[in-house]
């Protein structure tokens, strides 16, 4: 089923972050003028707020980013839940039961995105299967190459956010297989944070050079 324009506009403000109604008619294959009018509703229903940006001569330029409202469209999993299964294994079987709870989950998790990546040798096709297979989970993930050479695994949705905000653990957990399935040649290091209030958690890969290896 299609999604509607204003659907769409959502979704690619919850990736970018910002727009302006020029970039989001782009994406979205239609006017100017249809998408003011889209995000407009959306502004009027509190999901969209606007910020004019001055890009030197000329008008500020209309910016578009989602409000509380607009990011709870997209949901925690079972949150509810979630919260009141970790709050009482914590409460009947103490904090060691869940940090083996955590550490057998992601031995489960590492072994599933082994074998889904498979003997990939290349950066790019691991993180190109890893962002297909975060996605299918609902994390809403993509990768890209900056012209350093380094890389950004991104993550613009957290769904079992919930967990990971009652048990950091869960995010310690997820950092040590991302660790994992890259290889000691790279250091991937969170710079982004949900839990620390950014839009997205980000992940940045680099190349170790060999003389530097043991000291990282």
């Amino acid at each position: 089923m299609k999604k509607s324009a204003t659907d769409q506009i959502l979704m690619q403000l919850k990736m970018r972050g910002t727009a302006s109604a020029a970039e989001l008619a782009d994406e979205l294959g239609i006017t100017k003028e249809g998408a003011r009018l889209h995000v407009q509703k959306l502004v009027k229903e509190n999901a969209v707020q606007v910020e004019a940006k001055s890009e030197g001569v000329g008008r500020p330029v209309a910016y578009y980013s989602l409000t509380s409202t607009g990011l709870a469209k997209f949901p925690d999993s079972h949150a509810q839940v979630t919260m009141e299964m970790i709050q009482s294994i914590r409460r009947l079987f103490g904090e060691n039961a869940l940090d083996l709870l955590i550490t057998d989950r992601e031995k489960k998790v590492y072994s599933h995105y082994e074998e889904s990546i498979g003997t990939t040798k290349s950066l790019e096709e691991v993180l190109e299967r890893l962002t297909n297979i975060r996605t299918q989970e609902g994390y809403m993930a993509e990768w890209k190459k900056e012209a350093d050479g380094s890389y950004y695994l991104i993550e613009n949705h957290c769904p079992i956010c919930a967990a990971a905000t009652a048990c950091q653990g869960f995010c310690r957990s997820e950092l040590k297989n991302f660790k994992q399935l890259i290889g000691e040649d790279y250091q991937t290091e969170r710079i982004d944070y949900i839990l620390d209030g950014a839009q997205r958690c980000t992940y940045k890969i680099t190349r170790i050079e060999k003389g530097n290896r043991k000291a990282v």
